[in-house]
């Protein structure tokens, strides 16, 4: 699939928003009183964490592959 280089980095925007969010849960989630019984909910945010910032590293590299050939 092509995409052109403003749809790289809207989806790279919306990305970033994400991970934000996301972030914002883990550390909410890490100070709960009792973090142990949101575990669960905790590793599958930072697996998302990790998915997401791949992504993000692949749309970056694909943005400057595309300005490398203009």
């Amino acid at each position: 699939m092509k995409f052109d280089v403003s749809e790289l980095v809207e989806a790279k925007r919306q990305i970033d928003s994400t991970l934000h969010k996301l972030r914002q849960t883990v550390k909410t989630f890490e100070a709960k009183e009792k973090a142990d019984r949101y575990k669960s909910q905790i590793t599958l945010a930072k697996r998302r964490i990790q998915a997401f910032e791949i992504s993000v590293a692949l749309i970056e590299r694909e943005i400057k592959d595309f300005n490398n050939k203009s």
